[in-house]
C-alpha cells in the first residue's frame, strides 16, 4: 500500500476519537458475485458450500446473496445449515428486476414477496434493489412504474423487517443521475445502497455522492477499479481513493454496512483463490477506511 493511502487510513480510523464521537459499528461482508459469475444465469446456489467455505475465514461479519440463490424450494434449509455450519450470517441479498415494466410487474411482486420471506427466514435484514436497465432513458409513465413497483415492495419488506436500498450500477446515475433522481423523486423515502466502484464508472464522484445524500446511504458496496478501466483482483489495488472515501463515511455519520464486492473481467486468471481476495481486500477496508 502506499503511504499517502496508508496516512490516509490511520488519519479516517482515529476521525471518530479526534471528535469525541465513538464510531459506529459498522458491519463489513462480501457480496457472492465472484462466485456466481460464471454459473449459469449467474446463479450462486450450485456454489453455496463453497460461498460459505471459502469466506468464512475471511474476517468478514456476513455474506450477502444473490436472488437466484433463495428462489430455489430448499434454499431457505441449506443456506441456514450452512451459516450454521461455518458461523457466518446472511447480511440480506441483491435483488434486480425490471420494476419499470408494467407488463411484468405482477411477476416482479410475486418474485419479491417470495424473496423478502425468504430474506427474512434466513436471517437477513437488507435487501440491495436494482430496478431494472430499460437501455434507454426511462419514460415518465415508465418512471411512475417503477415507483409504484417499488413502494410496493417496500411494504413487503417492512412488515418482514427487510430494510430495501437502492444498489446502482451506471444506468442509474448516468446521465446526471436520471434514473436514479427520478425515482427519489418519486419515492423519496428508500434508503440507498450505492457501489462505489460502479459510481466511478459513470464518472460520478463517489465523495461528493457521499456528501449530497447523507444518512440515505444505510448500505454500501465496495469495489476498485485500475487505471486502465478494468477490475483489479483485490480492493487494494485501483485507482478509487478508499481513504477519502471512508474519511467522507465517518464525517456523515454512516451507521450501516459495506459489503466487499470483487469482479473479475471475463478472461482474468486469478493469482489466488477468491476467499484469500476477500481477506486481504477485509484487511484492507480496516486499515484504510477504519471500519
Amino acid at each position: 500500500m502506499h503511504r499517502r493511502g496508508f496516512l490516509q487510513g490511520l488519519a479516517c480510523g482515529s476521525l471518530a476519537v479526534a471528535s469525541g464521537k465513538p464510531s459506529p459499528a459498522v458491519p463489513v461482508g462480501a457480496h457472492c458475485w465472484m462466485f456466481a459469475a460464471k454459473q449459469p444465469g449467474y446463479d450462486p446456489y450450485p456454489v453455496l458450500d463453497q460461498i460459505f467455505q471459502r469466506l468464512a475465514p475471511s474476517g468478514i461479519d456476513g455474506v450477502e446473496l444473490m436472488h437466484q440463490a433463495l428462489l430455489h424450494d430448499d434454499s431457505v434449509a441449506k443456506v441456514r445449515e450452512l451459516s450454521k455450519r461455518y458461523s457466518l450470517p446472511v447480511m440480506g441479498s441483491s435483488w434486480s428486476a425490471p420494476m419499470w415494466d408494467l407488463t411484468a410487474r405482477d411477476k416482479t411482486l410475486a418474485e419479491g414477496a417470495v424473496l423478502i420471506e425468504r430474506v427474512q427466514a434466513v436471517g437477513g435484514t437488507r435487501l440491495g434493489i436494482s430496478v431494472g436497465d430499460a437501455r434507454r432513458k426511462k419514460t415518465p409513465q415508465e418512471l411512475d412504474a417503477q415507483a409504484s413497483c417499488l413502494v410496493a415492495v417496500m411494504r413487503v419488506c417492512s412488515d418482514h423487517g427487510v430494510a430495501p436500498n437502492l444498489h446502482n450500477h451506471v444506468y442509474e446515475v448516468g446521465e446526471g443521475e436520471y434514473d436514479l433522481s427520478n425515482t427519489l423523486s418519486r419515492v423519496p423515502q428508500i434508503g440507498l445502497g450505492p457501489d462505489f466502484g460502479w459510481l466511478y464508472r459513470a464518472k460520478v464522484d463517489p465523495v461528493a455522492f457521499i456528501h449530497k445524500y447523507g444518512q440515505r446511504i444505510i448500505y454500501a458496496h465496495l469495489r476498485n477499479e485500475l487505471a486502465n478501466g478494468k477490475w483489479p483482483e483485490t480492493l487494494s489495488e485501483g485507482v478509487i481513493d478508499y481513504a477519502t472515501i471512508g474519511k467522507a463515511l465517518h464525517e456523515t455519520g454512516f451507521s450501516g454496512a459495506l459489503a466487499i464486492e470483487l469482479a473479475h473481467e471475463g478472461s482474468f486468471a486469478p493469482t489466488r483463490s477468491f476467499g484469500e481476495s476477500v481477506t486481504a481486500s477485509r484487511a484492507y477496508v480496516k486499515q484504510v477506511m477504519g471500519y
